[in-house]
């Protein structure tokens, strides 16, 4: 099974609920020897198939939305994990939502203002390539940006202290839940990059043409703030991993990996749901039946009547249970 704990050992991933944590203590490499490459695309296949159908499922039982969270430093790989990992699903039922810095008139409302807006709606999947938890990491790196908010009585970066993010974790924590309460399956993605596999990156961009669009000086900028990115990473995942909302560390240095340690997590916690197909009423497989039966009497093409029409008439008027055909929602 790919969640097989000798394959992937999700436990190590987690970010246990009220436990602070350090990055140096998770993995941003494959650790393991059981998988190679190959082996792990293999896998990622045959994962993409089986949340296909359960998302199918999920759109079909209409009771839960899905939010996936993806957060990391640049050239982490984000932007391929939902290209690859995501490649199955239905897009009718998925849509995937990439934020950058907020505009004019999202700074005149609230930090959860633009990401309320992208939530799921039941049966959905939403996928978010950065979120609400950049309010509590860019933010916390160049606080002075906070100021842009406009928030009441926060008019100097001096007042922008502790107490602040400890009310701003809160905020979150308290969105969170009222999303969870509510239906709604919350999952959080950190890509574990190292520094030295980003600068190998980076070059990469700067010296294959088809890659300079994805390198931006800015990048090199936030670059020099690496070790107080990793504080802020640190502060957010142990403030607000949450049994409803949990973090999951992912080794991000092997991007093979981290697709299938992603689509790994991504099929355990479906797995937890009790979703199925809506269970079909007596009366509404009467009126399916009579429905078949008014396909079933129309003229083809030759002007020929279906010659099946007999038998199952026939069996209607004996009360014995037609043959049902199997009808699936539509995606």
């Amino acid at each position: 099974m790919l969640t097989d704990e000798k394959i992937i050992q999700l436990k190590s991933l987690l970010v246990k609920p009220g436990k602070k944590i350090k990055l140096k203590d998770f993995a941003t490499k494959y650790q393991g020897k059981i998988l190679n490459k190959a082996d792990a695309e293999m896998l990622l296949d045959n994962s993409r198939k089986h949340l296909a159908e359960v998302q199918d499922e999920l759109y079909a039982h209409n009771r839960y939305s899905v939010l996936i969270i993806f957060q990391a430093m640049d050239a982490a790989g984000k932007d391929g994990a939902v290209k690859h990992i995501m490649s199955g699903f239905n897009p009718l039922g998925v849509k995937v939502y990439s934020f950058k810095a907020p505009n004019s008139a999202e700074l005149d409302h609230d930090y959860f203002w633009r990401h309320q807006l992208a939530l799921p709606a039941r049966g959905e999947i939403a996928i978010h390539n950065r979120s609400h938890y950049e309010n509590v990491l860019v933010t916390k790196v160049h606080p002075e940006w906070i100021l842009n908010e406009h928030i009441p009585g926060i008019d100097t970066v001096k007042k922008i202290d502790d107490k602040f993010w400890q009310k701003r974790y809160k905020q979150i924590r308290r969105f969170e839940k009222n999303l969870a309460d509510n239906g709604t399956i919350i999952l959080k993605f950190f890509l574990n990059v190292s520094k030295k596999e980003q600068k190998k990156r980076f070059l990469e961009r700067i010296e294959d043409p088809s890659k300079n669009w994805k390198f931006s000086l800015s990048d090199l900028k936030e670059r020099a703030f690496w070790d107080d990115y990793q504080k802020a990473y640190e502060d957010a995942m142990s403030e607000t991993s949450a049994e409803h909302a949990p973090w999951f560390v992912i080794p991000a240095d092997d991007k093979w990996f981290a697709r299938l340690a992603i689509a790994a997590v991504i099929t355990r916690e479906f797995a937890k749901l009790k979703i199925n197909y809506p269970v079909v009423t007596q009366n509404q497989k009467e009126q399916l039946q009579k429905a078949k039966l008014q396909l079933m009497s129309e003229e083809d093409e030759n002007g020929k009547k279906k010659s099946k029409i007999k038998k199952v008439k026939s069996k209607v008027k004996k009360n014995e249970k037609p043959e049902v055909t199997k009808t699936e929602p539509e995606a």
